[in-house]
């Protein structure tokens, strides 16, 4: 191969790609690695094939600037490309649902102590103290580390 021909690294999944975002206010980069949405977490530099960042980038040369009209970001520089050391496996996905689920037993709980705190009945108010009492005797022992029964 002649030094003309020389090879062009084009962005695809499963690469780290250091991207430079020309903002209005000016540019900031950024290194990331392209993964299948189910495993994409942002704060963690792992960005998933569906986002608007990602699909500007696939299949786009290294070297090459390229349209990204979001917010105030105008352009995206690929500054370098290769293959990530590292692909996070379904571990992301599991860490997410969990989450989600964690959050979701907040809010049921907060749901559950707003109610009781607002609520009157003709047989009396609910006590809000109550259901972390009743939630923590539901709870299994391996959910309280640390923690002993009360005896009563």
């Amino acid at each position: 191969m002649s030094s003309s021909e020389k090879k062009t690294t084009l962005v695809w999944s499963g690469m780290r790609v250091q991207v430079e975002i020309l903002y209005e206010e000016g540019p900031e980069q950024m290194t990331l690695v392209i993964v299948p949405d189910a495993q994409a977490d942002f704060s963690r530099g792992l960005l998933g094939e569906g986002t608007p960042l990602a699909k500007a980038l696939l299949g786009q040369p290294v070297g090459g600037r390229v349209p990204y009209h979001q917010g105030d970001a105008r352009w995206v520089r690929i500054l370098a490309a290769g293959p990530a050391e590292e692909t996070p496996g379904t571990l992301v996905a599991a860490e997410r649902q969990e989450r989600l689920r964690r959050n979701l037993e907040q809010i049921d709980r907060t749901n559950a102590i707003v109610f009781a705190s607002s609520f009157s009945g003709k047989w009396g108010d609910y006590d809000p103290q109550g259901i972390e009492n009743w939630e923590k005797q539901d709870a299994p022992e391996d959910d309280q580390p640390g923690q002993q029964k009360a005896e009563g």
